[in-house]
């Protein structure tokens, strides 16, 4: 028998791949199949199974988003083979309490939502998108390191009965110069100058990063969109291009509601019947992105409503006159809400923030988008 469209449902590890078949005809997995963690291993099961189902036959592949990341994607669609990665959040699930989960059932269920189209599927970035992507998360990863070495310093000295008495805070010239000339007795010198070295290693890799960050957002395709966003309060350089490369083309989202919703900024819900109860915001989607716009929307907490700080002015400088405009609406808007809520509605300053980067999302998908008027 010939069958038209086979599904392939993939549950991907890094030491093994479990395979299985799924065709509407029957509405049954099959064929389950255990491999090495290799594209090939997949090209050559689907070769095999069409001895089962015809030569003709068109192989749908899916897998779950997880570690492996687009990699096997690339491999597959290089080699003519259709692929999908689906969205865990989005597939539908098995019900009730009691569950059994092997990679052979995980299989089969990704499987039957290929077929019956039970999923929403990854977007997957360009190949410079990925890298610069790469690249700003490694950025990332360096500052949270720094933030990590300066409490270890500011333990260590504690422990041994060093506090500064400066009065403009810690990490600035005059505490980092308090540091070095610090005279501590045997090994507890060589510590923090140990420590010291470290923190002066991250401080030039991130002016190192910062400047390649700056080089990255100069050019094409990033240059127009980089600097419309940096008229938004509380958005430079190094948050426009994180939106950019890792949200990837806007305009998949038919609203700026849904761009909010896919970044976790909605609140969720939990309503039966009449009584409607909601919770918190969702937290889904995008865990940098949405961190990064709530720090944006701390510069909405502050300064008289139409103000422009000099900073914002040199940013805006050479951009058009439509871009500058929606952008002064959105920051009144949104200076005006955040004073609303808490000064009038006595909303917590935190739920406050949250509602604006929830909004100041909506500004960014309508900049993006076009639908600037």
């Amino acid at each position: 028998m010939n069958y038209s469209t086979i599904y392939v449902g993939m549950d991907v590890h890094k030491e093994s791949f479990s395979l299985c078949c799924y065709t509407n005809e029957k509405e049954t997995a099959e064929y389950p199949q255990r491999t090495e963690a290799h594209y090939s291993k997949v090209l050559n099961y689907i070769e095999a199974m069409r001895f089962h189902y015809g030569r003709n036959a068109l192989f749908i592949c899916g897998y779950e988003a997880g570690c492996l990341g687009y990699t096997l994607y690339k491999q597959l669609m290089a080699h003519n083979v259709e692929c999908v990665i689906l969205a865990p959040t989005t597939m539908l699930q098995q019900k009730g309490r009691k569950r059994v989960k092997t990679d052979k059932r995980d299989a089969a269920l990704i499987a039957r939502c290929l077929a019956h189209h039970d999923y929403s599927p990854v977007y997957i970035p360009t190949e410079q998108d990925e890298q610069v992507k790469e690249y700003l998360r490694m950025r990332s990863d360096y500052k949270q390191k720094l933030k990590e070495l300066k409490q270890q310093i500011l333990s260590f000295c504690l422990r041994h009965g060093c506090i500064y008495d400066g009065t403009k805070g810690n990490w600035t010239q005059g505490h980092l110069k308090w540091l070095r000339e610090l005279r501590l007795p045997g090994l507890y010198a060589d510590i923090l100058q140990e420590y010291l070295a470290t923190y002066n290693y991250y401080i030039d890799v991130l002016e190192r990063t910062e400047k390649q960050i700056e080089a990255f957002a100069s050019v094409e395709p990033y240059a127009d969109d980089v600097k419309n966003l940096s008229c938004f309060m509380g958005i430079k350089t190094l948050t426009a291009l994180t939106v950019l490369t890792e949200i990837g083309d806007f305009k998949r989202f038919a609203t700026a509601e849904n761009f909010a919703s896919y970044i976790g900024l909605t609140p969720g819900e939990d309503s039966s019947g009449g009584d409607k109860n909601y919770l918190g915001i969702t937290k889904a989607g995008n865990v940098n992105v949405r961190c990064l716009l709530v720090e944006a929307a701390q510069s909405y907490c502050r300064g008289k409503i139409g103000f422009k700080s000099k900073a914002l002015k040199a940013r805006q400088e050479g951009v058009s006159t439509q871009v500058i405009s929606y952008a002064d609406r959105a920051n009144d808007r949104l200076r005006r809400k955040y004073y609303r809520l808490v000064l009038k509605e006595n909303k917590n300053s935190n739920v406050a923030k949250v509602a604006i980067a929830r909004e100041l999302a909506c500004f960014i998908w309508g900049m993006l988008t076009g639908a600037t008027a």
